[in-house]
């Protein structure tokens, strides 16, 4: 099966800036303290699981800070990323954990293995039309009463970002509609517990938005 042009461009867009943007990231959780209380309630309902819950899958996790950050909360984390760059300042950073390369829609795991899934940043390089297939595996993906949380940059616009840190490559970044987004997980079968949007901070120019959702509890009979 051929790749869709797409996900080479991203991955040879993160393999080239991999180094510069770990370095420019280095502690992207430290002065957000409202992102840190989502990614906390994400945790503090997977643990709800009990020991039943299956692993966090963290997918797109570049170089795994926020792998790392669910790892710190008590969550059997891992992180997935296309960029074997990324992955390698990930694996070096934080040896003790598990990172493998892969894609949002193509992780090789059978129906239900997840606990929990974040996708933090990472649905912003996806193209709409590709939004609920991948919304749809994450739905397969995750155990019944599974949850998972989607972070983005709020807007309707495709911006290009064009030699970053002074590298020739260049990759679009979409921004998305929180309503819109609720609409897509409802429609792959998830119920949206919570929706965080908060104004811009630091290098942000946009609002920056927190969608968790739930895998409803299988029918009983």
């Amino acid at each position: 099966m051929t790749e869709p042009s797409d996900l080479l461009t991203t991955r040879t867009f993160y393999d080239t800036i991999a180094e510069d943007y770990a370095e420019l990231f280095k502690s992207p959780l430290d002065d957000k303290p409202l992102d840190r209380a989502m990614l906390g309630a994400f945790a503090d309902l997977v643990r709800q699981g009990g020991e039943k819950a299956g692993p966090v899958a963290d997918l797109g996790c570049g170089p795994g800070r926020v792998t790392a950050y669910l790892h710190g909360l008590g969550m059997d984390a891992f992180g997935v990323d296309l960029s074997p760059k990324m992955l390698a300042v990930a694996r070096r950073e934080h040896p003790e954990l598990r990172f493998d390369e892969g894609t949002m829609t193509e992780l090789g795991l059978p129906d239900g293995a997840l606990g929990g899934i974040v996708a933090y940043y990472s649905l912003i390089h996806t193209p709409t039309e590709r939004l609920p297939a991948v919304l749809a595996e994450f739905h397969r993906l995750l155990a019944p009463g599974g949850h998972l949380l989607v972070a983005f940059q709020v807007g309707d616009e495709q911006l290009r970002v064009a030699e970053p840190f002074g590298h020739p490559v260049s990759l679009d970044v979409r921004r998305l509609p929180p309503d819109g987004i609720a609409g897509l997980l409802g429609g792959a079968g998830f119920a949206v517990r919570a929706r965080q949007v908060r104004e811009p901070e630091g290098r942000e120019v946009v609002p920056q938005a927190f969608l968790l959702a739930r895998k409803p509890e299988a029918a009983r009979r």
